[in-house]
């Protein structure tokens, strides 16, 4: 197989694994551990399913490692394309990197509290709501990440659209779903009250951009006669 195709297809991979990974933390893992506005609740079910909470970091850990390589894997395929943007697109996913280790960091710390392995002079009723205002803060810390999901599919679509190597209908696809994450985090953080309005219409976008170039990239890979990877 020629090293370009090669190269596509295993960023291809790389992003079906990454959305596996997200989709067993973010429906699978929430559903099993977490009780919206029930602190009570949301203890019972983390301290039940401590293990299953525990995969959830390193399910995180692992998923933005693979979303680190994904990038650098794609500025190896884009960069002749335009140099400037491939390094954009590295910029906007490796700046999260810190943030969601301190959002794990938060998730641990929470889980100590509830077990009351620390603050143990507190009150029950007290630890709980304390552990459930650090989750809080990690939700609303992922809510603001959102920009940067967006912000990083931006040049990515752009790379693709000038490429001629890829259809350009995946690239405004891909540009489309990038919009649609940046007002989604906004909504939530201006107007939540319309955040599932929002959600509903950005849904059919995330769908069509992230989606669709994976399984592109994983099964057609690219037209190798159009570009050269060193």
């Amino acid at each position: 197989m020629n090293p370009v195709k090669k190269t596509a297809r295993f960023a291809g991979l790389l992003y079906f694994i990454w959305v596996l990974t997200g989709i067993y933390g973010f429906f699978y893992i929430s559903s099993q551990t977490i009780v919206m506005g029930d602190a009570t609740a949301t203890a019972n079910k983390i301290l039940a399913n401590e293990f299953l909470f525990r995969t959830g970091t390193i399910n995180d850990i692992i998923s933005n490692t693979i979303w680190m390589f994904i990038a650098l894997v794609l500025y190896r395929l884009f960069r002749q394309v335009n140099e400037r943007q491939a390094k954009l697109l590295v910029a906007f996913v490796i700046v999260q990197i810190p943030a969601v280790f301190f959002i794990e960091a938060l998730n641990i710390t929470s889980l100590m509290i509830f077990k009351g392995e620390i603050l143990k002079t507190f009150e029950l009723s007290q630890r709980q709501d304390l552990a459930m205002l650090l989750l809080k803060i990690s939700d609303h810390a992922t809510i603001v990440l959102e920009t940067f999901w967006g912000l990083w599919l931006l040049p990515f679509g752009q790379l693709i659209y000038k490429s001629k190597f890829i259809p350009r209908m995946l690239a405004v696809f891909l540009i489309l779903n990038g919009i649609a994450y940046i007002i989604h985090s906004f909504t939530i953080l201006l107007f939540p009250e319309y955040q599932s309005i929002v959600r509903q219409v950005a849904t059919p976008f995330w769908i069509l951009g992230e989606i669709l170039i994976m399984l592109w990239l994983l099964i057609k890979g690219v037209k190798v006669q159009r570009v050269e990877v060193y």
